[in-house]
């Protein structure tokens, strides 16, 4: 289970995530497509409630076409 400090990254993430997406003018399912992550996951990634793995990020990344770093950067 998750510590608060932990879930508050999550969110803190999720919500970076959100801004990214919402600046690219992009949909979940949009957003989806580039990065090949069901579009209902991208919901919960952004909401902070699941944890994602080095990959995830990097398809993030792609699909809103930013470095990782960029994607980090919150």
């Amino acid at each position: 289970m998750a510590s608060e400090e932990q879930k508050r990254f999550l969110l803190r993430f999720g919500t970076h995530l959100l801004e990214l997406r919402k600046k690219k003018n992009l949909s979940y399912r949009k957003l989806a497509q580039n990065c090949d992550i069901d579009h209902a996951d991208i919901r919960k990634y952004e909401k902070g409630e699941i944890n994602m793995t080095i990959l995830t990020m990097v398809e993030f990344a792609k699909g809103l076409e930013i470095s990782l770093k960029e994607l980090m950067d919150f």
